[in-house]
């Protein structure tokens, strides 16, 4: 499986990252590749946790575009 995940640089330092199409599925770490890692591993605990007849079903729905102003 395959997720787009965002990245944003944390106020106190570092990176926090989340899963647009796994609410709540977010972690942080201090670097983009610490915080790569770690949403990894909170997406497989948070895929764990949803019944094996439901992963079929979840798709991927976010989006990334870039506008100009």
């Amino acid at each position: 499986m395959r997720f787009k995940v965002v990245l944003e640089p944390s106020d106190e330092g570092g990176y926090t990252v989340y899963v647009p199409s796994l609410p709540g599925c977010i972690s942080e770490g201090e670097t983009v590749e610490e915080a790569l890692k770690n949403i990894q591993e909170a997406i497989e605990l948070y895929l764990e946790s949803v019944e094996d007849d439901l992963l079929p079903l979840m798709v991927e729905t976010a989006m990334v575009q870039e506008i100009e102003l």
